[in-house]
């Protein structure tokens, strides 16, 4: 009898020593459940990540096409008419005022 209530007045008894592993098993869980949504999070970073390499990378292999042909001065012309707003001394251009 003497043996057997010095182990209940011990600091670590058996309850106690239970509830401590469930609530280490309880935040295993939960940290495990956290780092799958991270897991998935970055994921779906990484393929929009990848997206805009592949649409750099086709632009850059355009340009590098551009670049290692003849017609350098067709391509600044392009850009300066489509993309820059400049125009020709004798062309008159008309824009929609009414539009946002």
């Amino acid at each position: 009898m003497r043996h057997e209530k010095q182990k209940k007045k011990g600091l670590f008894n058996r309850g106690l020593v239970r509830l401590a592993a469930v609530a280490v098993v309880i935040g295993c869980g939960v940290l495990i459940a956290t780092t799958l949504k991270d897991c998935a999070d970055k994921e779906e970073q990484v393929e929009l990540i990848q997206t805009k390499i592949d649409s750099y990378e086709t632009e850059n292999a355009e340009l590098q096409r551009v670049l290692d042909s003849d017609d350098l001065n067709a391509y600044m012309e392009k850009v300066a008419l489509e993309e820059r707003g400049y125009a020709y001394p004798d062309e008159r251009r008309f824009y929609d005022t009414t539009r946002d």
